[in-house]
């Protein structure tokens, strides 16, 4: 998966529903948008407001210090690079790579608006984004999420990924609160001491994205 292209999505059903799009010949398919994911901006409206609500949903979870989720000041920093997951136009999810040396990176700002919940969309994103990784040469992907039971969901679709637990990378330091895991992405060279306990990410078919509803409206 080229890091300079859009990743277009055709995906089956998480929930074992109609596989989505439908096959050319349904008139619904040409009714139904792309799903893309490719880099955006985070200055851009919707982007904007999903980051908003992303910044919302770790405060009212976790204490005051020990919050690092970026603003979009953050994500505008040159080491981040953001990428949105649209269906039509329609802003989906959002996620970021985070460059912390040569060998690696950092996933950041995971987060699928509401309503686009439970049809795989952060599966895919996380896909494009271990294969945007991949391809810019880092050897070991880490992360920082909460320990909290809101954040379960999270931990478990990074378990299903290869994820596992690590001790803080980088500048952050133990917390209760917090929880690091880390995933090598070289499977043939040995294991970066921060990445001694991964388990490689197995290779498997993306499944799992439906589109939104097409009579309900997403404001921004």
């Amino acid at each position: 998966m080229a890091c300079r292209k859009n990743s277009q999505l055709v995906l089956a059903g998480d929930r074992g529903g109609l596989a989505w799009p439908p096959p050319a010949g349904d008139p619904a398919a040409a009714a139904m948008p792309a799903v893309t994911i490719s880099i955006d901006d985070p200055r851009a409206s919707d982007v904007r407001a999903l980051v908003a609500r992303h910044l919302e949903f770790a405060t009212s979870h976790k204490p005051p210090g020990d919050i690092h989720a970026l603003d979009v000041a953050g994500l505008l920093d040159p080491a981040v690079t953001v990428f949105s997951c649209r269906a039509g136009g329609q802003l989906l999810a959002v996620g970021a790579l985070k460059r912390l040396d040569r060998r690696h990176a950092e996933l950041k700002s995971m987060h699928t608006a509401e309503t686009a919940r439970g049809r795989g969309i952060g599966r895919a994103m996380l896909a494009h984004l271990l294969g945007v990784a991949r391809d810019r040469g880092f050897r070991c992907l880490s992360l920082k999420t909460g320990s909290q039971p809101a954040f379960a969901p999270a931990r478990s679709l990074y378990a299903r990924a290869g994820f596992t637990p690590c001790a803080p990378f980088s500048s952050y330091q133990p917390s209760h609160s917090s929880i690091f895991m880390t995933l090598s992405l070289d499977c043939r060279a040995a294991v970066a001491p921060t990445c001694r306990r991964e388990a490689p990410l197995r290779p498997r078919r993306l499944i799992g994205v439906q589109p939104p509803a097409t009579s309900r409206r997403q404001q921004p």
